[in-house]
């Protein structure tokens, strides 16, 4: 069996080393073809229909919904490759309309389709620990399972769409709970507790803010775990999909708010940059 991974930033390159360590060959491509190439495993295609051209299944982890939709339907796209002997795996955070779309587009080409974004980080690929949610028919799925397996445990969601909406779900909640967290990292200094204390009890709550410690404690917001321009993008399919639902989300909107304030500054910082929000100019809390 032999996997192409369009897309080789952090996860998509962890995934690459992942099967190439299982003995999996691979074959990669990135629109910055030298990010394909650091990745140093398996060999590097010109372009998408190429890599996908050379493989049985085809793994997509891009930046959203724009970039799958070129990488796809661009020139020399993945959809050029397609045939009834292949299974394409989207595996990027897009939201579920951008999912069924490429699911139709590759039907209607013969092939098969699953979407399976995931909860984790590129640690959590090299640990095998990923949660991988997918969407799609549960035959497409078994011919994709040994495969994804590699990267930790998968759950069926349901048809197509249904995985990217789970997956807006959680994103939702790791920002407010990101947001939430370094509000009152500032507060419990304000009123004169010990920061360590302070993240301490707060851990106990909301154990993913370990590998944050950084940002809350140092206001180092580098090397990043989740830009936080990535988590606004997420944001916003999130609020767009629980908008045309009629639910009421305030409190994930106004976190979305929050975000963006420090876009100018912080775009490109994890998203623990959140805590600038809540501190002054020399990183002491209040504002």
């Amino acid at each position: 069996m032999k996997v192409a991974i369009l897309g080789t930033g952090k996860m998509g390159a962890a995934m690459a080393r992942r099967l190439a360590a299982a003995r999996v060959e691979v074959v990669l491509w990135n629109r910055t073809r030298e990010k394909a190439e650091a990745a140093r495993v398996g060999t590097v295609a010109s372009d998408p229909a190429a890599a996908a051209a050379e493989a049985d299944i085809i793994l997509s982890a891009l930046t959203g919904p724009d970039a799958v939709r070129q990488a796809y339907a661009g020139r020399r796209g993945a959809l050029d490759a397609v045939s009834p002997d292949k299974v394409f795996v989207d595996m990027t955070t897009g939201g579920p309309e951008n999912a069924i779309w490429l699911d139709a587009e590759v039907r209607n080409r013969g092939g098969h389709f699953l979407e399976a974004p995931v909860m984790g980080g590129p640690a959590a690929v090299e640990g095998g620990k990923l949660m991988i949610l997918a969407g799609g028919d549960a035959t497409t799925l078994d011919s994709a399972r040994a495969v994804l397996a590699r990267f930790g445990d998968i759950r069926h969601i349901g048809e197509v769409g249904s995985a990217n909406k789970l997956k807006l779900i959680g994103n939702s909640m790791l920002a407010g709970t990101t947001a939430l967290a370094a509000e009152l990292q500032a507060a419990g200094e304000e009123i004169g507790l010990s920061q360590s204390d302070i993240f301490w009890v707060l851990l106990r709550f909301a154990p993913a803010l370990e590998v944050r410690k950084a940002g809350y404690l140092d206001q180092r917001y580098q090397p990043v775990a989740f830009a936080l321009k990535d988590i606004i993008k997420d944001i916003d399919l999130a609020l767009d999909i629980y908008r045309q639902a009629g639910a009421d989300t305030p409190m994930t909107a106004l976190n979305r708010d929050l975000y963006a304030d420090e876009i100018p500054k912080h775009a490109q910082d994890d998203m623990s940059a959140i805590n600038a929000h809540f501190r002054k100019p020399g990183g002491q809390p209040g504002k």
